[in-house]
């Protein structure tokens, strides 16, 4: 690392901390020339997820919005604001350690549904009825059929 007060190439590093979960790690260093201190930031850099559409159209994966959708078929039901973070973070999560850039909004969807069953069945139903998009009151109902 170069001093910015002399500009030598080496320094040591004298303390670590690690922030923000352990995405950022401050770094005190000295520098091994003029023995200044400085301080250095290590970021995790990231890739920025992409959700492919059922019409192909491509947008920025937004977690508030997978939150919102969660949310509104959660809602009046016994689950936790926590348990709906947790949620959000384990299927984002998911997809960022698969290393993928681009994910099908059908995956997110389903992976969604896979949870909500598990958790809360009324908000399982209410989340599928717009996922899924029921035209009749028969594929409601073979829905709900298999709850059971």
């Amino acid at each position: 690392m170069r001093c910015p007060f002399c500009g030598f190439n080496n320094s040591k590093v004298v303390d670590s901390r690690s922030k923000s979960n352990g995405k950022i790690i401050r770094r005190r260093r000295e520098c091994l020339s003029c023995n200044k201190r400085f301080t250095t930031k290590e970021f995790i850099e990231e890739t920025t997820l992409m959700v492919i559409k059922s019409d192909l159209r491509r947008e920025v994966f937004n977690c508030k919005k997978l939150k919102q959708g969660i949310m509104r078929a959660c809602a009046k039901r016994p689950i936790s604001i926590n348990q709906i973070d947790a949620m959000v973070e384990q299927i984002e999560n998911t997809f960022k350690d698969k290393s993928v850039e681009e994910i099908p909004s059908k995956d997110i969807g389903l992976m969604v549904m896979k949870r909500l069953k598990e958790l809360d069945h009324i908000a399982y139903v209410r989340f599928a009825s717009v996922y899924r998009n029921f035209q009749d009151k028969e594929a409601f109902l073979a829905e709900l059929q298999g709850l059971n």
